[in-house]
């Protein structure tokens, strides 16, 4: 874990309006591209290829941001070290052949197209550690690991260019792509600022019940962002400002106002009670998922096995199962 510390050198200072961000990359064509694409049905050997992609505990923060003009929903994803695997065999099998899932499927066909490439005979299979639906990016994750997959597959230069085109043709998505945090505009597929992986928790949580749609929320929470804009202004500020100095009590203390924020159109059956247990159980700050049902402690040190079991008591006189993980990268 990483404590005060002075900006480091050759940063930007924190911004809460940055610049206009990069333009979205356009849905992948359908013809071959670049020089590093390889024959139809060219992979390098019989062997297994894997692809994996980190999900999210939900987000440290959630809320406006101005981007050409118009405000935008913004996100800062909060990765947790649990993952979803996409696996192709080559071998017996037809050729062609799909992963489950809707989404991952759709994604193995605009990689091809993109690509020029066909799938040789052999079979997929798939594990996640990520819930469906309770803002764990877990279909996020699942496209991103089948399309590592493929990369491996056929042997070919990783290209993010191509994943957040994919993407941007299927779905809204969680930064989950990146290996480090971010600022992210999620309906256009923006990254607006990356932020390094100087912050880590360890943390404590639970998942309420129910599922959000959060294609119906969007527009409650647009109107929500504008009566409450000088409120958000101010927390992404010392958000920033936390991630530039390599904070994690400073971003822990921005997580929790974004969480109290997100209450207001989004509640969380437990979070008043678990915001009063807050400084009992020395947490630093609370985190949510703010259209999805995770709500828990974020903690700059691991808590001991009693405070676990504390914890874990907590949680379970509230009705839930307590999960431990850690978040983060510091």
């Amino acid at each position: 874990m990483h404590g005060h510390g002075s900006p480091r050198p050759g940063r930007p200072p924190a911004d809460p309006h940055p610049a206009a961000p990069r333009p979205a990359p356009s849905a992948p064509p359908t013809t071959r591209s670049g020089p590093s694409a390889v024959g139809p049905g060219t992979v390098p050997g019989p062997r297994t290829a894997a692809g994996v992609c980190h999900g999210t505990l939900g987000e440290l923060y959630q809320g406006p941001l101005r981007a050409g003009g118009a405000p935008d929903i913004a996100l800062v994803s909060f990765p947790v070290d649990r993952h979803s695997w996409a696996y192709f065999t080559p071998g017996a099998g037809r050729p062609g052949a799909l992963p489950p899932g809707e989404k991952a499927a759709r994604a193995v066909r605009l990689f091809l197209d993109h690509f020029g490439l066909r799938l040789p005979p052999g079979h997929w299979s798939t594990h996640s550690e990520l819930r469906v639906g309770v803002g764990m990016a877990s279909s996020t994750a699942d496209i991103v690991a089948t399309l590592r997959c493929l990369f491996r597959l056929f042997g070919l230069p990783y290209d993010q260019g191509v994943v957040t085109g994919v993407l941007a043709a299927i779905e809204r998505a969680d930064s989950v792509f990146l290996d480090e945090f971010a600022l992210h505009l999620s309906a256009r597929h923006q990254v607006v600022r990356t932020l390094g992986t100087d912050i880590g928790f360890h943390t404590a949580f639970v998942t309420e019940p129910g599922t959000v749609d959060t294609s119906a929320v969007t527009a409650p929470l647009l109107r929500h962002y504008a009566r409450r804009a000088g409120e958000y202004e101010r927390c992404l500020t010392d958000l920033l400002k936390g991630f530039e100095s390599a904070d994690p009590a400073a971003v822990a203390r921005a997580a929790t106002t974004s969480a109290t924020l997100s209450q207001q159109v989004l509640p969380k059956r437990t979070f008043a009670r678990v915001l009063a247990h807050r400084e009992h159980f020395e947490a630093d700050g609370i985190f949510v998922a703010h259209t999805g049902s995770l709500i828990g402690y974020l903690f700059t040190h691991r808590p001991p096995a009693q405070a676990k079991s504390e914890l874990s008591a907590f949680f379970h006189s509230l009705g839930h199962q307590c999960s431990f993980a850690q978040g983060g990268y510091g």
